[in-house]
């Protein structure tokens, strides 16, 4: 059976892509793993700040805001920037961008107690960050393709693509699967699936990012407790289920691949954060590491190819994944069915496969 969209990758670019393709025809996606968002999707941050990337992400980011508020996936969080003595030009412009009010320092130690008085020179506050709930947001999406009659296969690598008269035929061990139009969702995987469908790639980079979850510092409770960045993105803590999750925020450029942490630069990072605070960290809980995915702009690309309109691309989500997802999925929809979207005509032009013509 030939179907009107074939989608390849199953974390939230995907599975976003089948919600909403799955109005305008059939549907089928193809997931490697044998669970849905293995890979960068289950290993977010999951904040949704809509003032956080370039304008066209932002773009996104405020459009899909409404949507994320009804799927009620959203809970409180806050976003905190600290800083030392020689940080103020980077802690200005990222509380400028991000629209964030400086704080003193004493309130924000009153915010976060473990904060260090003998190095903490700057901190900024805002309340408009949340907390994702990304499994609840994957799951709500793929009920909602399935309900429409979408086809979602796991543990179905995909090993060959070719172009035919009638659209696309992919070969994957779990059965051949044809459709009128292709759809590359594959994260860190784009440019290869590209290749493999005799589509140009648009120049992908996937960067590993690592995690470290710790205990609660001090034995505090961080419940209540904002995202802390550390000026000029150097690290970043957010609390978890009763712990803290603690970033290098490192950006190392890697082949597609399941990543793991490196052990030295999860030390380098924690002592980035533990100069920041009183409590030193004595024991980790868990670690992992996850690839972020950007085009060369450092912008996402959606929508339909130059070379070849029958192939449509959702990827280079890089950080932005789950706070774009609504938005994103709704212009590739647009896109695909030939209407007007609804975002800010640039946007949609600064966001097009067509960009790299």
């Amino acid at each position: 059976m030939t179907r009107d969209f074939l989608i390849i990758g199953g974390g939230i670019a995907g599975v976003a892509a089948a919600a909403e393709l799955s109005r305008l025809g059939a549907v089928t996606l193809l997931e490697t793993e044998p669970v849905l968002a293995h890979h960068a999707s289950s290993r977010s941050a999951a904040l949704f700040e809509p003032s956080y990337g370039l304008p066209p992400v932002v773009a996104l980011s405020h459009a899909s805001g409404p949507a994320l508020k009804a799927a009620g996936v959203l809970s409180p969080r806050g976003l905190m920037i600290v800083a030392r003595a020689d940080q103020r030009a980077a802690f200005v412009t990222e509380t400028e961008g991000m629209g964030l009010a400086e704080i003193t320092t004493e309130a924000a130690i009153a915010r976060v107690p473990v904060l260090n008085p003998e190095t903490l020179a700057f901190a900024a506050l805002a309340d408009h960050a949340w907390d994702i709930d990304t499994d609840r947001l994957i799951q709500t999406y793929a009920r909602d393709a399935r309900s429409r009659g979408a086809e979602i296969v796991t543990a179905a690598p995909v090993t060959a693509i070719t172009r035919t008269d009638a659209g696309w035929h992919v070969v994957t061990p779990k059965g051949d699967y044809t459709a009128t139009r292709l759809v590359n969702a594959a994260g860190p995987w784009a440019d290869q699936v590209a290749g493999m469908a005799g589509v140009r790639p648009k120049g992908f980079t996937p960067y590993r990012r690592s995690m470290a979850r710790i205990p609660a510092p001090g034995g505090h409770d961080p419940a209540l407790w904002p995202m802390i960045f550390g000026a000029g993105e150097s690290w970043y803590a957010k609390p978890d289920a009763g712990a803290l999750i603690v970033s290098p925020a490192e950006e190392h450029a890697m082949t597609p691949h399941d990543a793991w942490p490196d052990d030295m630069v999860l030390a380098e990072g924690l002592a980035r954060y533990e100069e920041m605070v009183t409590e030193p960290v004595t024991r980790l809980l868990a670690s992992w590491a996850g690839l972020r995915t950007f085009a060369p702009d450092r912008v996402l690309v959606i929508g339909p190819d130059v070379g070849d309109p029958t192939l449509l691309w959702s990827a280079g989500q890089g950080g932005y994944g789950f706070q774009t997802a609504p938005a994103a999925a709704a212009l590739l929809a647009a896109l695909a069915d030939g209407r007007a979207p609804d975002l800010d005509p640039a946007a949609v032009a600064a966001l097009s496969a067509t960009r790299f013509a």
